[in-house]
C-alpha cells in the first residue's frame, strides 16, 4: 500500500503535525492545508486518497472537489462536521475513533465542574488585579463533594466521568436512551433516572451525547427551567445540544448558578453573550485535546486507514460509512 496521499485540513499545532509525520507509513505522502479557508483545504485534498479530520468541516462541496478521496478518518468520535450522505453517495468510507478521547474529555469535564463551582476565571482575574476578597468567594463557591451529579449519556465518556466522580463522594445519576446493564450501574455507583427527573434532581448536569436529529436542542428553555436554582450545566459534547439563548437568560436571571462550556453551536462563539458572564467558564472545544492522547489516536487512525483500504474489518463502532457493503 505505497504512494498514498494523506490530506490534512485542520490547523494542527506543529507538535501535533510532527506526531502525524512520525507515524506516516513508509511511502505515504502528506498534503497539508495552507490555510483555514475552503480553497486551501480543497487544494490539500485535490490529490488525496484519504483524509484525517479533527474539527474542520467537510461539507458537500469540499468532498466533491476531492476526486481521489476514498476514506475519511475522524480523529475523534463525533462526525457531525462531515457530510456523510455525500460520502456514501460518492463511495467514500468514513470512520471515527469510538472512545478514543474518553479519558481526556472526562478529565476536562471534572476541570469545568470544579472551575464552575469555584468561579475560577473570575477569582483568577480579580487576584491578578490585586483583589483578595476571600469572604466574597466563600459566599458563592460550591463543591462537588456531597452533591448530586447527573450524567446525560453513559457511553464511554460518561462512564469515565462517573469513575472519576467516585473519589468526590458525589451521588451519581444518569440518563441514556439505552439503559446500562445492572452490573455497569452497580460498578459505577450510578442510578438511572428519566431525563426530566434527572434535571430536577441534579446539582451538576453534564452532557455526553452525540449531536444528531434526536438530540439537537435537547436542553431547551423548558428543560433548563426544570433545573435547580443552584444547578451547574457542563457541556463537553456538542454546542447544538443546548439552547444557548435560553441558557444565557437563565444565568442572567440567576435561575441556575453557573455553566462550564467546551462546545458552542457556532464555533468560535465570537458574539455569544455567554462569554460576558462571570458565572460561565469556557474553553475552545479542546476537552479531548492532549498531546498524551494524540499519539494513540494517530496510531489508531493509521491502523483504521490501512485496514479499510486493504478491505479489512474495522473495530466495532468505528466504521460509520462503508460503501464496500453495497459493492459486495
Amino acid at each position: 500500500m505505497n504512494a498514498l496521499t494523506l490530506g490534512i485540513i485542520d490547523p494542527f499545532h506543529s507538535t501535533i503535525m510532527q506526531v502525524i509525520r512520525d507515524a506516516l507509513p513508509r511511502g505515504w505522502r502528506m498534503s497539508v492545508t495552507a490555510g483555514p479557508d475552503n480553497e486551501a483545504r480543497a487544494e490539500a485534498l485535490r490529490n488525496a486518497d484519504l483524509a484525517f479530520v479533527m474539527a474542520a468541516k467537510m461539507p458537500a462541496d469540499l468532498i466533491a472537489s476531492a476526486s481521489s478521496l476514498r476514506f475519511i478518518q475522524k480523529l475523534g468520535a463525533g462526525i457531525d462536521n462531515i457530510d456523510t450522505d455525500v460520502c456514501a453517495a460518492r463511495g467514500i468510507g468514513v470512520a471515527r475513533l469510538q472512545a478514543g478521547n474518553a479519558i481526556p474529555v472526562a478529565e476536562h469535564t471534572l476541570l469545568l465542574m470544579l472551575a464552575a463551582c469555584r468561579r475560577l476565571p473570575y477569582l483568577d482575574r480579580e487576584t491578578r488585579k490585586g483583589g483578595w476578597d476571600k469572604e466574597a468567594a466563600r459566599g458563592v463557591s460550591r463543591q462537588i463533594g456531597g452533591r448530586t451529579v447527573g450524567i446525560i449519556g453513559l457511553g464511554a465518556i460518561g462512564r469515565e466521568v462517573a469513575k472519576r466522580l467516585a473519589g468526590f463522594e458525589a451521588q451519581i445519576l444518569y440518563y441514556d436512551p439505552y439503559r446500562a446493564p445492572a452490573e455497569v450501574e452497580e460498578s459505577l455507583g450510578a442510578n438511572y433516572r428519566p431525563l426530566d427527573e434527572l434535571l430536577a434532581e441534579a446539582d451538576i448536569i453534564t452532557l455526553h451525547l452525540p449531536l444528531m436529529k434526536e438530540t439537537a436542542g435537547l436542553i431547551d428553555a423548558r428543560r433548563i427551567g426544570m433545573m435547580k436554582r443552584d444547578a451547574i450545566l457542563i457541556n463537553c459534547a456538542r454546542g447544538g445540544l443546548v439552547d444557548e439563548a435560553a441558557l444565557h437568560q437563565a444565568l442572567m436571571e440567576e435561575r441556575i448558578f453557573a455553566a462550564g462550556l467546551d462546545a458552542f453551536s457556532s464555533e468560535p462563539p465570537k458574539d455569544s453573550p455567554l462569554l460576558a458572564l462571570d458565572q460561565v467558564v469556557v474553553t475552545p472545544h479542546t476537552a479531548g485535546g492532549t498531546l498524551d492522547n494524540f499519539k494513540p489516536i494517530v496510531s489508531r487512525a493509521f491502523t483504521n486507514a490501512q485496514t479499510y483500504l486493504a478491505g479489512g474489518a474495522l473495530p466495532p463502532g468505528d466504521l460509520v460509512v462503508d460503501p464496500r457493503r453495497r459493492i459486495a
